[in-house]
């Protein structure tokens, strides 16, 4: 299962949060979601089934069209849930904005993701920024 839980985490970021083709987004979310899966985001929407998934993924994407979605580590699984953190901006400058997304997966697929929003790891004095060329914040990808 961790190796599902993991590809689950990742799939999530990039092909149906991360994705611009409202058609391909589509088809993810019919392939890494349960029917009856639900999303909840840290400003307290709950979006419940593939259809009201799909459709804040398109509105969170179209906010932000350029952005892609960056791990900082790879995915941690335990059981059948697992965690990744991440950062999203525009490709070669510092991210806008980082997160943690967890899951739960059941039968191969995602039941529960939950958003969290994360300081930046470079938005601290102590671990640097982007103009501190000994520690610069990553640039996305």
């Amino acid at each position: 299962m961790s190796s599902t839980v993991s590809t689950l985490l990742l799939r999530n970021l990039n092909d149906v949060f991360g994705e611009m083709d409202p058609v391909r987004r589509r088809a993810a979310v019919d392939e890494i979601f349960h029917v009856d899966a639900v999303f909840y985001d840290p400003n307290g929407g709950t979006y419940r089934g593939r259809d009201a998934i799909d459709r804040i993924a398109g509105v969170i994407k179209a906010q932000h069209p350029d952005f892609r979605y960056q791990p900082l580590d790879a995915p941690e699984v335990s059981g059948n849930g697992g965690r990744v953190r991440w950062v999203s901006g525009s490709p070669g400058k510092p991210p806008a904005y980082g997160g943690t997304d967890f899951i739960v997966a059941r039968e191969d697929k995602i039941a529960v993701v939950c958003l969290f929003f994360d300081a930046l790891p470079c938005s601290s004095p102590s671990v640097g920024n982007a103009d501190n060329a000994t520690n610069p914040c990553p640039r996305v990808r």
